[in-house]
């Protein structure tokens, strides 16, 4: 059993932009301690319920942190090695795990062995680290040789994986990183783009270096069990959820999530074997969900939603405040600067604070909605109501989108006359009819979490 796992509930920092790092890095400056702000919010992100912090690019890189430059250094604008090991030690001392971003598809131009393979050409010993370097031909960029990027991207140079001496140098770099900064987990970039045979020598590497570290990869289409297995990954993201959750919301049709979770959990689910699949909102890489969302009164639904169904939840830095951006060209209006202490001193139209703490300590308090089964209940174009059950353990989530009052009957099968109380407001108290029909009437925007007792 890893130590991440369906207990788990992340918060994620991308460091460069939260931090107020420059955009761009001169290989030049000493060191800045930036990654040190983080020590001020971790009173704060433990308020929200989180234990888990994933913690974007913070290798040295050139510009955003995907474009790698060195594995085995903290980038200098972010501050050291030093830094990052003891913001590790501050965590762990909290309870908390660390999951570091590993990017291993592709590095930066700036990487030092595509710096040597610039400048010595066919004499280069790093010319089979690149996949596809040919000597025939130029780069868009001007080299006088040509090599596969990644998704067309030239300023990001695309490792060749296959190579003995490239995967020896990536899994040194996490052999430091465990022994030094005391990782609890990887999350891969691009895994949809890494071999498979990459991945499972990594498994058989990190099984040996510590059973316990999770491995979690980015994958945006496809059956999650191609990289989620035995063999490979613990967990990927789970995009399919994020796209159901807000567009149900958007177009008033909670039947394309209630699909989406009967295929992906429900009797038949096919990633009922994938306990931590990686659920969010938004992230670095998509528009904030208060932008995403027509009706941002909404925000406290959807939140509700994401801590109840399978899976570990995630929250993005600054959507507990009700960040805004719209996704753009070069993203960094979706990783601003967290100035915590003003943030504390202002109001927002859309404070989340207090509600996903609550959800946190709900979802903490409720084996049922950390390791129970899922079972759709009922399905509406504006009500959605599924069970979740673990031993003796049995809740329903349900939530009214509607602008106006409904009256529901649930089929609560085999729940005949049990008695339900509303963990949101605990005053309220139904009972199953002896058919096993339980009657609510739900408000305007209304969520229940429904136990039994």
């Amino acid at each position: 059993m890893t130590t991440i796992d369906q207990n788990s509930f992340f918060y994620h920092i991308y460091p460069l932009g939260a931090c107020a790092a420059p955009h761009f890095n001169d290989f030049q400056s000493e060191p800045q301690p930036r990654l040190r702000q983080i020590f001020g919010w971790l009173d704060h992100i433990q308020s929200l319920g989180a234990n888990a912090l994933y913690l974007g690019p913070v290798f040295e890189s050139g510009s955003h942190g995907y474009d790698t430059a060195d594995y085995y250094q903290v980038d200098r604008r972010l501050g050291t090695r030093a830094d990052l090991a003891e913001l590790s030690q501050a965590l762990h001392a909290r309870g908390m795990h660390l999951v570091l971003d590993g990017v291993f598809n592709h590095v930066g131009r700036s990487f030092w062995a595509f710096r040597d393979l610039q400048a010595n050409g066919l004499n280069s010993p790093y010319k089979n680290w690149f996949a596809d370097v040919r000597f025939d031909q130029r780069s868009p960029l001007g080299d006088p040789f040509s090599y596969a990027a990644w998704s067309g991207h030239f300023d990001l140079v695309k490792l060749n994986l296959a190579e003995p001496a490239v995967k020896q140098h990536l899994f040194d770099a996490i052999r430091m990183w465990k022994e030094e900064f005391q990782i609890d987990g990887i999350r891969l970039d691009a895994a949809d783009a890494l071999s498979f045979e990459f991945m499972r020598d990594l498994r058989s590497f990190t099984n040996q270096l510590d059973p316990n570290l999770w491995l979690m990869g980015e994958v945006i289409h496809g059956d999650y069990r191609q990289w989620a297995n035995p063999d490979m990954l613990h967990a990927t993201t789970n995009y399919e959820l994020y796209k159901s959750l807000y567009s149900s919301f958007n177009d008033n049709n909670f039947f394309e999530l209630a699909y989406s979770l009967n295929r992906e959990f429900g009797t038949p689910g096919i990633y009922r074997d994938i306990p931590t699949l990686y659920n969010f909102a938004d992230n670095h890489d998509v528009s904030r969900i208060a932008s995403q969302l027509q009706d941002k009164q909404m925000l406290h639904l959807l939140y509700f939603l994401l801590f109840t169904v399978p899976g570990i939840p995630s929250i993005y830095y600054g959507s507990e405040f009700g960040f805004e951006g719209l996704k753009q060209s070069d993203d960094w209006n979706l990783r601003p600067a967290f100035d915590l202490p003003q943030l504390q001193n202002q109001a927002h139209p859309h404070d989340l604070r207090g509600w996903i703490g609550h959800l946190a300590g709900l979802r903490q308090s409720q084996p049922a909605l950390r390791f129970g089964n899922y079972e759709e209940v009922l399905v509406a174009s504006s009500q959605f109501a599924f069970s979740r059950e673990s031993g003796t353990e049995f809740v329903v989530a349900v939530v009214n989108s509607d602008s106006e009052q409904v009256d529901l009957i649930l089929p609560l099968h085999g729940k005949a006359n049990w008695r339900f109380v509303d963990l949101l407001n605990p005053e309220e108290s139904f009972t199953c009819d002896p058919s096993g029909n339980l009657q609510i009437s739900l408000r305007p925007n209304q969520a229940m979490l429904l136990k039994n007792g």
